[in-house]
């Protein structure tokens, strides 16, 4: 999949084509991890862009419960308010 992608719309930096893992998470706080997902990256920066088509898909899979692959466990840890000061 080959897409031309403008320069990055924080920092100016050339956007290329590359494949990036995607955190995404669902409305529920359901989270889903994306592998080999076309999008442009900030060569500068690392910020990501992903064309319409790509946006659309991952929010269509990130529904379909029939395509899950591995499933692996996560630690959640609350961030102490003590820590921020």
């Amino acid at each position: 999949m080959k897409h031309e992608y403008a320069n990055c719309s924080f920092c100016g930096g050339k956007v290329v084509e590359n494949k990036v893992k995607v955190d995404y998470r669902t409305t529920g706080d359901e989270l889903v991890v994306f592998e080999d997902v076309p999008a442009g990256v900030c060569e500068q920066c690392g910020e990501k862009y992903y064309t319409a088509k790509v946006a659309r898909a991952l929010e269509l899979m990130a529904k379909d419960k029939s395509l899950a692959g591995k499933v692996v466990s996560v630690p959640v840890k609350s961030f102490p308010e003590s820590m921020a000061i």
